[in-house]
């Protein structure tokens, strides 16, 4: 790889984050940490902090790295936290999740995603990532309940079980909108029982597949 890895992330976080207004200090810190080069083929490692999306396989992504740190600091995360995630893909948002000191539980629904990202995350030893094969409508009820919910792919509503499973107080993110087109990043906030909704801006997941999904 001809780039410099650590120098290329330096880059994104300024170049990316900083100058979108990201300015919480415990993210752009995970960000600058996190080589999100080794979440990547190895054909695409070249373009792995720039400024968009990348594909996986299976026909998901790697989200762009200014949607992560979005999602991340608009989950307000603290150490200790217990945070779930739908979607784990390559691992890299859960490994930026486990940088500001949470424990995370990831489900996800394809096998060699699951695997892959199995194998990546304790290579590099993100041993307070817990990773479940299943359908991530459904949540990790087991594990109930989290304080945080980050959901990163588009779906057309909040699945019940999430909000069931989201901790009184708690913060949940996820896309909604309409399949295969752009969905509105919507942050929920539960509060003595009341749950209050906002939106966070237009962008683009790939489908929420599951029961309580397309």
């Amino acid at each position: 790889m001809d780039i410099d890895p650590k120098r290329s992330r330096e880059r994104m976080v300024r170049e990316q984050l900083e100058a979108r207004d990201i300015t919480d200090p415990a993210v752009l810190a995970a960000m600058r940490k996190v080589p999100r080069h080794l979440f990547v083929e190895e054909a695409l490692r070249a373009q792995a902090y720039e400024d968009h999306p990348l594909p996986i396989g299976h026909g998901q992504t790697i989200s762009q790295p200014y949607i992560v740190a979005l999602m991340t600091s608009m989950l307000e995360v603290r150490p200790g936290m217990r945070i779930l995630e739908i979607g784990t893909g390559s691992g890299y948002q859960a490994a930026v999740l486990a940088e500001l000191g949470a424990e995370v539980y990831s489900v996800e629904r394809l096998q060699p995603l699951y695997s892959a990202a199995f194998s990546r995350l304790t290579r590099m030893r993100y041993f307070t990532v817990h990773l479940k094969l299943d359908d991530g409508t459904l949540g990790w009820p087991e594990e109930a309940p989290f304080q945080r919910i980050m959901v990163t792919a588009g779906g057309p509503d909040v699945p019940d079980p999430l909000l069931k499973q989201l901790d009184d107080p708690g913060i949940l993110i996820i896309p909604l909108g309409t399949r295969q087109r752009a969905q509105e990043l919507v942050r929920l906030v539960k509060q003595d029982g009341k749950v209050k909704k906002s939106s966070l801006g237009p962008v683009m997941f790939v489908d929420l597949i599951g029961t309580h999904g397309w």
